[in-house]
């Protein structure tokens, strides 16, 4: 797969300079960039790595010297970081899954198949699924019963999606995400110690230690369109209601939603994130990596958690917030930086009472 520099220029909708008719077969980092590669030196920090490859052509930052540097051509995006989507997109060249039905794909007879649906080896289509056109079912791959998924879908090897859930368009599930499995939801026959607690934030009261019964899971799963899953992601059925994610909604490698949990759209979920039962996200909400949210709580439009926050507290839209348990950014940075001093503080603070008691004592 080859493009030429003017191809490539016309499909991230950037401006093209030089010979435009040079032949790309890749996109390399400046320093290991062949003749044939198109080098990515997006800031003038990468100008010096384009003279250890042999580039031909970079995809450089704005008002940089092409022929300074050495290149026949170049490509000048508007906006860089958005352009390597388009660039990424145009190069790919997936996972080499093979077109049409595999002879070792099982699918009941009452499913139904848009056009020109791929499904992989080994692969389960179950009883009255539905899968939109132009879609592609990866190896080993589950589809739960009743099960009805968008068009030009694209799940990887090993995705498993559970009875009655519903998918939107353009959806993408890396290997190994789990749709539709049951929530995690238990009660005892008499309240309990985990109630009290609640109840008194801390006491245990003189409940009986007792035996968990499983509440099941009646609700589904509601996913909208353009929505991704990472890898080993986890959405659990919903109680009586689905549990639902909105359109645009991106979620990492082993992101967890419990029962019940409204994400909304446009949001952006990072690794092994976990979302407790019937907690309800805004749109282009942003939680970093690792964040945690506790069940029952609301979190507003456009809410951005850093990385290992736990939000245990309805959370207002706009609001960034940071630490555990979560409090507003600028407050934990100095929150924190109040801790770097105090052991200087203390030091202070015992010098001035020896200098005090010693003087008192002189007196």
């Amino acid at each position: 797969m080859t493009y030429t520099v003017k191809e490539i220029a016309a499909a991230l909708g950037a401006e093209a300079a030089g010979d435009t008719a040079l032949i790309i077969t890749r996109a390399a980092e400046p320093q290991v960039a062949g003749p044939d590669d198109l080098a990515l030196a997006l800031d003038p920090n990468y100008a010096e790595r384009l003279a250890q490859g042999c580039a031909q052509v970079a995809m450089l930052w704005a008002g940089a010297d092409w022929q300074a540097l050495g290149l026949r051509a170049a490509i000048f995006p508007t906006r860089p970081r958005y352009a390597m989507s388009g660039l990424t997109r145009v190069l790919d060249k997936g996972q080499g899954f093979a077109t049409g039905i595999h002879p070792t794909a099982v699918i009941d007879d009452t499913a139904e198949l848009g056009a020109g649906v791929s499904v992989g080896p080994l692969a389960i289509i179950s009883a009255g699924a539905r899968v939109g056109s132009g879609s592609v079912i990866g190896p080993h791959c589950f589809v739960g019963a009743e099960t009805t998924i968008g068009k030009n879908a694209y799940l990887r090897e090993q995705v498993s999606i559970g009875a009655r859930v519903t998918i939107g368009e353009n959806f993408i599930a890396q290997p190994g995400a789990r749709i539709g499995g049951d929530g995690f939801s238990f009660v005892t026959p008499e309240p309990g110690a985990v109630e009290n607690v609640r109840h008194t934030l801390g006491d245990q009261g003189a409940a009986k230690a007792q035996s968990w019964t499983r509440i099941h899971s009646l609700g589904a799963v509601t996913i909208g369109d353009d929505v991704e899953i990472g890898m080993g992601a986890t959405i659990d059925n919903g109680t009586i209601r689905d549990t639902r994610i909105g359109d645009g909604s991106k979620l990492d490698n082993q992101v967890h939603l419990g029962h019940n949990v409204v994400v909304g759209r446009n949001c952006l979920l990072c690794g092994q994130v976990g979302i407790a039962g019937s907690s309800v996200l805004g749109d282009n909400v942003v939680l970093g990596g690792q964040a945690g949210v506790s069940d029952n709580i609301s979190v507003g439009d456009g809410v951005i958690a850093g990385g290992g926050t736990k939000l245990m507290s309805n959370v207002p839209a706009g609001r960034t917030m940071l630490g555990y348990p979560a409090i507003q950014m600028d407050r934990q940075v100095e929150s924190y930086k109040a801790m770097r001093r105090l052991p200087r503080l203390l030091r202070d603070v015992a010098a001035l009472k020896e200098a005090v008691f010693k003087s008192t004592k002189d007196d």
